[in-house]
C-alpha cells in the first residue's frame, strides 16, 4: 500500500481503434493483480468515474481504449490551453472520488488489501530501511496524537480507494477537464479521506499555488465531494490525511532509494529520488510544525585545496554538459536530465558538505544526542520541545540547500 511497481505501457492501433496495453515488466509478474485492476476499472466506469474501457485482461496484461488528453502535470498547470480545465478540475476530482467511494464495493474487486493502522505501517517501513528521519518521526508522533475518527464509520473502513489519486495519474483534456483516472494498481480498502488527502499532498501540486492538485481549495474539494454523494469530511480531517500522505510519500522516496542502493533495481532515477526526501521533510514540517520562512542561517564557504583546475565541481559540470548534449530521445533523454541534476547535487555537496556536517554535529550536541538515530528514537518516544523541532527543521533546510536550493525560495 505504500509503494508500487512500474509497468510497461504500449500504445497501438487495432481494428480502427486507438488502444493502450499495460503489462508487468519481464521477470516481475504479479499474478492476479492485473485481473483485479481490470475488474475495478469496469466497476468504476459503471459508477460514473471517468476511466478507459477495458478491452481484454489477463494476469499480466490489460488492453484498454486510449483516452485523449494530457497527463503531464506542468502542462496542465501552466499551458493556456488548459485554463478552463483548471477551473473545473477540483470539482471533477471531488465528484469522481465520491462516485468511487459510494458506488464501488469490495465485492467488485475481491482481494483488495486493507491497513488497519497506516501510521504503524510507516514506522515499520522506516525501521526496515534503517535510515533515521527525525522529521518523519515527529510528524508520525503528532499525527498519532491527533488521529481523527474514521469518516462515516466507527470500525475499520472498508471503502474502495484508488490509492494514488493525484495529478500525474489524471488525464485532463483542454475543454472537458478530467477525462480519465489512470493507474489503479495501488487500490486498496481504507478511509475515504485518504484519497482526498493524497490529492492535496504538496508534491502533487507541481508548483501550483493551491492545495488541491495545485488548482483548487480544500473547501471546494470537500463541497464537491459531498454534493456528489460522498460522506461529509471536515477540513481538519482532510488536513490530517494530507499530512499523512506527505509522510507516506516521503517514506516512498526512502523506499525507492533503498531499492537502488540494495542492488534490487539499479536506477539513476531512483537514486535521485532518494535526495528528494528532504523536500518532503520540509513539506511535512510546514504542515505539522509551521515556522516563518527563512533562508539557511548562513551560506557555507567554498573549500580551498591543493588541486589543480578544473576543480571537482568544474569536472562535474563538464560531465553534466556532456550529458545534456547527447542526442537522446524519450525516456533516455529524461534519465540524462536526472543524471545531470544528480551531478549538480554532488557538486553542491562537495562545496558545502563539510561545513554543513559540522553545523549538524553542533546541533546534535546542543540537543544532547550522538546522531540522527538517537534523535529519531527520542522523538518517537515523545520528545517534542521547541529546540528539537527547530533543530530538525534547520537540518532539513541544510539538506535541501544541497538537494535543490531553488525550493527554499518558495
Amino acid at each position: 500500500m505504500v509503494g508500487g511497481a512500474s509497468r510497461q505501457t504500449w500504445s497501438f492501433r487495432h481494428g480502427g481503434r486507438d488502444l493502450v496495453a499495460r503489462c508487468d515488466p519481464p521477470g516481475a509478474p504479479r499474478g492476479g493483480v492485473m485481473t483485479r485492476e481490470a475488474a475495478l476499472l469496469r466497476a468504476a466506469g459503471a459508477a460514473g468515474v471517468p476511466v478507459p474501457d477495458v478491452i481484454q485482461a489477463a494476469d499480466d496484461l490489460m488492453v484498454m481504449t486510449r483516452l485523449s488528453g494530457e497527463t503531464i502535470a506542468r502542462r496542465i498547470l501552466r499551458d493556456d490551453a488548459f485554463a478552463s480545465a483548471r477551473e473545473r478540475l477540483t470539482r471533477q476530482c471531488g465528484e469522481a472520488l465520491a462516485r468511487l467511494h459510494s458506488k464501488v464495493t469490495p465485492d467488485d474487486a475481491p482481494g483488495l488489501a486493507s491497513d488497519p493502522d497506516p501510521l504503524a505501517t510507516l514506522r515499520s517501513l522506516l525501521d526496515l530501511f534503517g535510515e533515521p528521519h527525525p522529521a518523519f518521526e515527529l510528524a508520525i508522533a503528532r499525527l498519532e496524537r491527533t488521529r481523527p475518527q474514521p469518516v462515516g464509520q466507527t470500525v475499520v473502513p472498508q471503502v474502495v480507494l484508488h490509492g494514488d489519486f493525484r495529478l500525474g495519474n489524471l488525464m485532463v483534456a483542454p475543454e472537458e477537464g478530467l477525462v480519465g483516472v489512470l493507474d489503479w494498481e495501488l487500490a486498496h480498502l481504507g478511509d475515504p479521506a485518504e484519497d482526498l488527502g493524497w490529492l492535496c499532498v504538496p508534491s502533487w501540486r507541481f508548483g501550483g499555488p493551491l492545495p488541491v492538485a495545485g488548482v483548487g481549495a480544500h473547501e471546494e474539494l470537500l463541497a464537491a465531494y459531498a454534493a456528489a454523494g460522498g460522506t461529509a469530511v471536515d477540513l481538519a480531517t482532510l488536513r490530517w490525511w494530507e499530512a499523512y500522505g506527505t509522510v507516506r510519500w516521503g517514506v516512498i522516496t526512502v523506499q525507492q532509494a533503498a531499492a537502488h542502493l540494495s542492488g534490487a533495481l539499479r536506477s539513476v532515477e531512483l537514486a535521485a529520488i532518494g535526495r528528494r526526501t528532504c523536500e518532503v521533510e520540509l513539506d511535512v514540517l510546514d504542515l505539522i510544525a509551521p515556522a516563518p520562512s527563512q533562508p539557511p542561517d548562513r551560506e557555507p564557504a567554498p573549500l580551498a585545496g591543493p588541486h589543480d583546475r578544473p576543480t571537482a565541481g568544474e569536472l562535474l559540470e563538464s560531465v553534466r554538459e556532456w550529458l545534456g548534449g547527447l542526442n537522446l530521445a524519450g525516456h533516455d533523454a529524461f534519465l540524462a536530465r536526472v543524471a545531470g541534476r544528480a551531478l549538480e547535487i554532488v557538486g553542491r555537496e562537495i562545496a558545502s558538505g563539510p561545513d554543513l556536517a559540522r553545523r549538524h554535529e553542533e546541533r546534535l550536541a546542543a540537543l544532547g544526542v550522538a546522531d540522527d538515530a538517537e534523535l529519531a528514537a527520542q522523538v518517537r518516544a515523545g520528545r517534542d520541545d521547541a529546540p528539537t523541532v527547530a533543530a530538525i527543521r534547520q537540518a532539513v533546510v541544510d539538506k535541501l540547500s544541497v538537494a535543490d536550493p531553488r525550493l527554499l525560495q518558495r
